[in-house]
């Protein structure tokens, strides 16, 4: 049995620190006792001699410092693990808020997860398709790779990430493919969106889902991350599945992680941001990936509003840093109507090369990539021009450049999101607006590729 401390010295806000403590270690659960009998859990920040600064999951209001207990119970955050989490919804501290049964676990997991040595990592190489044309043509996804996509306040990422959930899957295999989604600091509305479109369209079969909303505590969206990649590790790992993650929103996970930064009263860094964020960044990211000798993967797909629509605000910035490559949504565009609105020139998949080609995906994959990034490049440029000097200053080729900077925009990119397209489909899509070129234009192409592919009405 723990041993009871009555010896709460203050509360303030989430913080509570116990005195005259024994043998606590650095992030070990607690259970507090009110006089009522109610139970709250928390979790230890800080040891200093014999005495325990521990943060409260659940608020602090009606704890009498004189009549209720302490007790440490003397292990980490664990999650109970078992198949019979797909198709359930958690909250971030994973209890089921389905309506549904507890979880028998199969195994328990710490949530911190075991670093994933370097050695033991194989290279992601194999196509994920996801259905988004932006996306598998132009910044392809690849199972292993973490790959943010990064947003503004108001732009549609809740739909692309639910697009992205329902459709992804790896071409070819029959398999086993889930998809662990985990929301931290959204509205009940946004939840409820998430939910119901999974479950309209069948996806939450293979989804496990945690939510934590915008009126949980900081620290229970702290740990949220924590267990859906518990999760994915099982599922991976242990199950041999194909896990997609998809963490949203960043920017609130790491808004969480500054509030509780500022209630310890540590030294700030960027933007009051803690100094240590890049690496609390990295802890969850770099749990994606494949195993040598292990069938199952963990892909990464974690979302992020910029605040201030800035991306060289410290998120942003240290996720570039940390994924391989992201996915950037375009203000202007969606101003057009474009939906998804992936803005491609800037967006970079860095493992894109490594998941293309003949037997992944096509043979012409690689040139018609390059093509339609240079020639949409001109026609952007092209458009430009057009604004400033008018339309009788551009030659005729940058007319047509012009005419397929549009087309590119309303066929290629915007599809809307719920058509699925394959990669063929998306391939040819290409292809048929390369058409609006002259042949003699298309330089990155090969000659073969033109023979078998422009000729073709």
């Amino acid at each position: 049995m723990p041993k009871e401390y009555r010896t709460i010295q203050e509360v303030a806000g989430p913080l509570m620190l116990v005195k005259e403590v024994e043998g606590v270690a650095y992030n070990e659960l607690g259970e507090i006792e009110l006089a009522n009998g109610e139970k709250r859990r928390c979790r230890v920040l800080e040891v200093n001699g014999s005495d325990a600064l521990v943060q409260l999951f659940e608020n602090s209001t009606g704890i009498n410092l004189s009549d209720s207990k302490v007790r440490f119970l003397g292990k980490q955050m664990e999650l109970g693990l078992s198949l019979d989490m797909l198709g359930r919804v958690f909250d971030g501290l994973g209890r089921p808020i389905d309506g549904g049964p507890e979880i028998i676990p199969e195994k328990k997991a710490d949530v911190n997860g075991v670093p994933m040595n370097p050695a033991a990592r194989s290279y992601p190489q194999e196509f994920i398709q996801t259905g988004v044309s932006a996306i598998d043509g132009l910044n392809t996804l690849v199972r292993g790779q973490k790959l943010p996509i990064f947003s503004m306040s108001g732009l549609p990422h809740a739909s692309l990430a639910a697009q992205i959930a329902k459709q992804a899957k790896v071409r070819g295999t029959d398999e086993q493919f889930a998809v662990v989604f985990a929301a931290m600091g959204i509205t009940f509305e946004e939840s409820d969106y998430f939910v119901q479109s999974f479950r309209n369209t069948g996806a939450l079969d293979r989804t496990v889902m945690f939510s934590n909303l915008a009126n949980d505590p900081a620290i229970e969206r702290i740990a949220t991350p924590k267990m859906a990649l518990t999760a994915a590790e099982y599922l991976a790992f242990d199950k041999g599945m194909h896990v997609l993650v998809i963490l949203t929103d960043i920017t609130n996970y790491a808004d969480a992680l500054r509030e509780v930064s500022a209630a310890r009263k540590e030294v700030p860094g960027r933007r009051g941001y803690p100094g240590y964020m890049y690496t609390d960044l990295a802890s969850i990211y770099e749990r994606a990936g494949r195993q040598r000798g292990k069938e199952g993967s963990i892909t990464m797909i974690p979302i992020l509003t910029m605040p201030e629509d800035d991306k060289t605000h410290p998120i942003p910035d240290l996720t570039g840093y940390i994924t391989e490559g992201q996915i950037i949504l375009s203000r202007e565009l969606y101003r057009k109507g474009i939906n998804p609105p992936i803005d491609v020139l800037p967006s970079l998949s860095r493992l894109k090369d490594k998941g293309i080609g003949e037997g992944k995906t096509r043979k012409d994959h690689s040139n018609t990539m390059n093509q339609l990034f240079s020639a949409y490049a001109r026609g952007k440029d092209a458009k430009e021009l057009m604004v400033i000097l008018g339309e009788a200053a551009l030659t005729d080729i940058d007319k047509l450049y012009a005419k397929f900077a549009d087309e590119f925009e309303k066929v290629y990119v915007s599809q809307g999101f719920n058509a699925n397209r394959s990669i063929e489909e998306t391939l040819d899509i290409g292809w048929k607006l390369l058409r609006i070129l002259p042949r003699s234009e298309l330089k990155r192409i090969s000659e073969e590729l033109l023979d078998q592919y422009y000729g073709k009405v």
